[in-house]
């Protein structure tokens, strides 16, 4: 797996001043967020609509990533790489193509992308792209929800899309539709989502469109220009961190197969206004689902990055230009078709972050984090007769800075996801919710404290199936600089602990509990204002 190339040649007009270049940023970005405000209203599952477990971009006619919205971190990071695979398809104005192959430029099947060209009235040819990436609550396999804890196989997954022309000449193609509706188990929900995500293109186009008349030629010259912009501030942060080769890992509990550890290694050179992240070291790809495709170790590096340098840079193509990711061929993070990934986006991931973050505090120390939560604690309940299926993400605590606690109860790392409201849940599912609480000391103490984690206890109201995918049972959140680790989660049905990675039919009655993992702690505990240990006793930070 190779990073992203550095050095093109391409450069911005001159003569586009730094006040027009700012307005028309903004107008782009806006154009970006608008995609996501669509998408979000126009869908129809709690998933997208509350969860808001979507992404949406602006692309150049080269296919690099100039507007993003303020979405999902392991979606961004991955969406070039659809692009890229579109492209080489030669896809044209009035066509919109739909992928979620993993082995082509998707990230895992729920995750469905869709790109179109984007040619503006006035326009000559394909002037850009418009993408959205939406997780669809269940695309078919062998269980419902799509998420099989014990997976040895992509095809166990879900329905499995090359890149496909859903939109031919303006118009819906009903027979690849009508294809991938017949093998999931709630159609008429994914159909009422992938139009969201349609109409949601639909608005780049028009809003492109006006951006040209306002305009004219200089937004595709901004298309450039803020490209350029971000690589030379990424430049400037990357030169600043001191030079060097710095190297960390962890381990994943098993991949739903087996129980034993997976170790991931990382080692980050820095040289100059560039970064080469190497995960030589890390384990060969496994027989269950923890595996990640390219796609998905590029975007957790880039979210760290990001999260250490300066938050600011306009996010982009320019953002990653000066950073390489390496991984071997056949390993965790570069598998071999047809491995099962489904887990890799959403708990490999989050170990990718945790391992590149403890790299570069050799570096930076100031600027990482202790340990969050390193898990998205993916809950789906769904019936095998296609009644209903329920996805979720379940926040933690995230860890403690050197100058502030973690916060409670949040999604960290590679998601950014709301949760789904007690209310919403229970109107839509045959699901009831028992306990939706903090855990009173999780998070690990320090100078400053890790965040709590959550408690949420659902009671299943038909037989159902149960899938789990969460991490940190075993291995606890990183404290730092004499911070403490933060708690370990734990999963139960009708009270009984599961493993981190389980799929169990249920009767109706059935009780799921999952408890998630808190932040590890910043600095000695002793050093902690004696204010805030009171306020701690007081909001069930530490227990008595």
């Amino acid at each position: 797996m190779s990073g992203t190339e550095n050095g093109n040649e391409r450069r911005s007009d001159p003569d586009l001043d730094p006040v027009a270049l700012e307005v028309l940023r903004n107008q782009l970005e806006g154009v970006a967020e608008e995609m996501g405000q669509v998408l979000v209203r126009g869908a129809y599952s709690p998933n997208i609509k509350e969860r808001r477990d979507c992404s949406t971009a602006l692309f150049d006619a080269d296919g690099r990533m100039v507007a993003q919205a303020e979405h999902i971190p392991v979606h961004l990071g991955a969406m070039p790489e659809a692009v890229a695979a579109v492209r080489a398809r030669d896809p044209v104005p009035g066509e919109v193509w739909a992928l979620n192959d993993p082995f082509a430029g998707g990230t895992h099947l729920p995750d469905v992308t869709l790109v179109s060209p984007l040619s503006p009235a006035g326009a000559d040819g394909t002037v850009g792209y418009a993408v959205s990436r939406a997780h669809h609550a269940d695309v078919g396999g062998s269980t419902p929800g799509s998420m099989p804890a014990g997976a040895r196989e992509i095809h166990e997954e879900g329905t499995r899309i090359p890149g496909v022309r859903l939109v031919r000449d303006g118009e819906i193609a009903d027979d690849v539709l009508d294809f991938f509706l017949a093998n999931v188990r709630t159609p008429d929900e994914r159909r009422a989502d992938l139009r969201a995500q349609l109409a949601a293109h639909d608005r780049a186009e028009a809003r492109l469109t006006d951006l040209l008349a306002e305009h004219g030629e200089a937004v595709l010259d901004a298309f450039d220009a803020v490209i350029d912009y971000s690589r030379e501030r990424m430049e400037s942060e990357l030169a600043a961190i001191p030079d060097g080769t710095y190297e960390a890992g962890g381990v994943l509990e098993g991949d739903g197969v087996t129980d034993k550890d997976i170790p991931i290694e990382v080692s980050v050179a820095v040289d100059g206004p560039t970064l080469t992240v190497d995960f030589a070291g890390t384990a060969d790809q496994v027989a269950g689902n923890l595996n990640a495709p390219p796609a998905v170790a590029k975007s957790a590096v880039y979210f760290v990055v990001r999260s250490v340098t300066d938050p600011e840079i306009p996010p982009n193509q320019g953002c990653y230009d000066p950073v390489t990711v390496i991984a071997p061929e056949g390993s965790l993070l570069d598998p071999d078709p047809p491995a099962a990934v489904v887990g890799g986006n959403v708990e490999t991931s989050q170990r990718v972050t945790d391992v590149t973050f403890a790299a570069l505090a050799e570096a930076v120390p100031d600027r990482v984090p202790a340990g969050g939560q390193g898990t998205m604690n993916n809950l789906v309940v769904g019936s095998r007769t296609g009644e209903f299926a329920y996805y979720e993400t379940i926040g933690g605590g995230s860890g403690a800075t050197g100058t502030a606690d973690g916060m409670d109860g949040v999604q960290v790392g590679m998601t950014n996801t709301l949760n789904t409201p007690v209310e919403v849940l229970e109107a839509e599912y045959p699901l009831r919710v028992d306990r939706y609480a903090l855990r009173p000391g999780t998070g690990g103490d320090g100078e400053y404290r890790g965040g709590l984690g959550l408690e949420r206890a659902l009671t299943v109201l038909r037989p159902a199936t149960v899938s789990l995918l969460t991490e940190r049972r075993r291995t606890r959140p990183r404290g730092v600089a004499g911070g403490e680790d933060g708690a370990t989660g734990q999963n139960l049905v009708d009270g009984k602990t599961v493993s981190a990675k389980a799929t169990v039919d249920v009767e109706s009655g059935a009780t799921v509990t999952v408890r998630t993992p808190g932040g590890g702690g910043h600095g000695d505990p002793a050093d902690r204002d004696p204010e805030a240990r009171k306020r701690d006793r007081r909001d069930g930070k530490a227990e008595e």
